[in-house]
């Protein structure tokens, strides 16, 4: 009784071998690189995609963020007067209104989000700012990084910049307003505090 039941475990002992080895995976010390995991994000908007852009309307790019970065967004205003070299404060209203609204479908399947809330309005300098100054309704500092750099590189990217990729940017109070800049380690680190220059600079 004892040989047969043992002859029956090693019977049952080697066909557990033959699975294992059969199914073609060897187990390995040694790490194995299998390259970096593929992006889920895809951070690209297909025109099949943009389900909320209306047809008509005025083309306009704004930032948002996705992956972790700031991406440019086409979208079309529906205010017929936001064109390019009009009114800097009338193009920043349009703009912003635009990062303030929920992304469409398409975007949010893309893996866009906003990070610019309101209540939040932007208008014109006061007297003895720069000439293209705008002036937030908060305090510039007050926002979040990331609403801040959204902010700034969509205004500085836009005919309400100031030139250069920058825009003269200050709150509701006293203070003087500073000139951010979007730079590109701004826009692959929106967390980042923006750089700023003197007004005047």
């Amino acid at each position: 009784m004892r040989r047969r039941t043992y002859g029956r475990t090693a019977v049952a002992a080697a066909a557990l071998a033959v699975l294992v080895t059969g199914c073609g995976i060897r187990t390995t010390t040694v790490p194995v690189d299998a390259g970096a995991a593929p992006s889920r994000v895809p951070c690209s908007v297909t025109e099949d995609g943009a389900t909320d852009a209306a047809v008509q309307g005025v083309p306009v790019r704004v930032f948002l963020v996705c992956g972790s970065q700031l991406e440019a967004v086409d979208r079309r205003s529906p205010l017929p007067e936001e064109k390019a070299g009009g009114d800097p404060v009338r193009t920043a209203r349009g703009l912003l209104a635009q990062l303030l609204a929920e992304p469409s479908d398409g975007e949010k399947a893309a893996g866009f989000t906003t990070a610019v809330r309101g209540p939040l309005v932007v208008g014109g300098g006061h007297r003895g700012d720069p000439e293209g100054t705008l002036r937030l309704s908060r305090q510039p500092e007050d926002l979040s990084p990331t609403a801040l750099s959204q902010l700034v590189c969509t205004f500085a990217e836009s005919s309400a910049g100031a030139g250069g990729h920058t825009v003269l940017l200050g709150g509701p109070g006293g203070y003087a307003p500073k000139r951010y800049r979007c730079t590109t380690e701004l826009r692959e680190r929106p967390e980042s505090t923006p750089p700023t220059a003197p007004a005047t600079g």
